[in-house]
């Protein structure tokens, strides 16, 4: 039996001894599943569905919910501390919001991997690790944002001023204190670059914010509240 490399995006208590787990998978994408009895104490599986620890499942499915069956580990625990913690559920709460059940996108498990993976480490730019994210996001959903060239077609020039809405585009505008979301064209011509810079991420926050807004609804995410807590370097 061949089971399905995932990560938990989010559990919580179900009934008397079971968890009710959002999980997303490499080659089915979002998924519900019932852990039956696994908060019974002494059950060994409670430890492996935790987040941001790759694990191996197998579930039967019949309609919105399945049962889980099987889990084993498939890698050691992702080490998040501090802000990088805040900053992986923040990527699952937007998996949790932003996809709906049953619909995979290919390429998206190994771009949340990538996503935690620059997260533990050190010397790799938080901001960079979630404005790729949440762009390669945008982009695999349908969503993706014209970076390359302005409304009236012509290439975005690095000096020049523009206008930005994140579904027609970015138009030319006199300077920087024009009206709207206004931002250089160097930082949308980095923004599509596949390594973006430090400058760039953090150049592209507001701009990210609002393309999400329109996909994201009206209701505050929470981990942007848990995230006032580290504001010292802007990265959200």
């Amino acid at each position: 039996m061949s089971l399905e490399p995932a990560f938990v995006l989010h559990t919580r208590a179900y009934r008397n001894t079971s968890l009710l787990l959002e999980i997303l998978t490499r080659s089915h994408g979002r998924l519900g599943l019932v852990a039956r009895g696994v908060r019974r104490q002494r059950s060994p599986t409670a430890a492996l569905l935790q987040p941001f620890r790759p694990v191996a499942l197998d579930w039967r499915l019949r309609g919105e919910l399945g049962t889980l069956r099987q889990v084993e580990p498939a890698g050691q625990p992702l080490a998040l501390h501090g802000r990088p913690l805040i900053s992986g559920f923040y990527l699952n709460e937007l998996l949790l919001r932003l996809l709906a059940r049953h619909d995979p996108y290919p390429g998206l498990f190994e771009a949340y991997l990538t996503a935690l993976e620059r997260l533990t480490m050190p010397d790799f730019d938080e901001a960079v690790a979630l404005r790729t994210f949440e762009r390669d996001l945008l982009q695999m959903l349908g969503y993706g944002l014209p970076l390359t060239h302005d409304l009236g077609g012509a290439l975005l020039k690095p000096a020049q001023w523009y206008r930005y809405d994140p579904e027609r585009g970015a138009e030319p505008v006199a300077n920087a204190t024009a009206a709207g979301l206004v931002v250089v064209g160097a930082t949308l011509i980095g923004l599509a670059q596949p390594l973006m810079t430090a400058e760039v991420a953090r150049a592209s926050r507001a701009l990210m914010r609002a393309a999400l807004q329109p996909h994201l609804g009206s209701k505050p995410l929470k981990t942007r509240e848990l995230y006032a807590r580290f504001p010292e370097k802007g990265a959200f």
